[in-house]
């Protein structure tokens, strides 16, 4: 289970280990207050399941020390593009 964390690994992929320490704590909160997991893992571990969220890319860290999930990052991905204007090779 805790394997992972022995692993620099998970550590680079955060961004270092207090990121790692911080993004456990506060995903284990929102899991314990109700929060589904975004993984399907066949234990009810939340630790466990926490780690493969943060393995498989499902979780990080953004730069004001919240969790953002993959789907909102791909959305706020998506609005910046709708917004963007259309630049043309003449404009450039």
């Amino acid at each position: 289970m805790l394997e992972e964390l022995k692993e620099e690994e998970i550590v680079n992929k955060v961004g270092g280990r207090f990121k790692l320490s911080t993004l456990i704590q506060k995903r284990l909160v929102q899991l314990n207050q109700g929060s589904r997991a975004l993984v399907n893992a066949d234990t009810h571990d939340k630790m466990t399941i926490v780690l493969q969220e943060i393995m498989q890319d499902k979780i990080v860290l953004n730069m004001e020390n919240e969790i953002e999930t993959v789907k909102e990052l791909d959305l706020d991905a998506t609005i910046a593009a709708a917004e963007a204007p259309d630049l043309e090779a003449s404009d450039l």
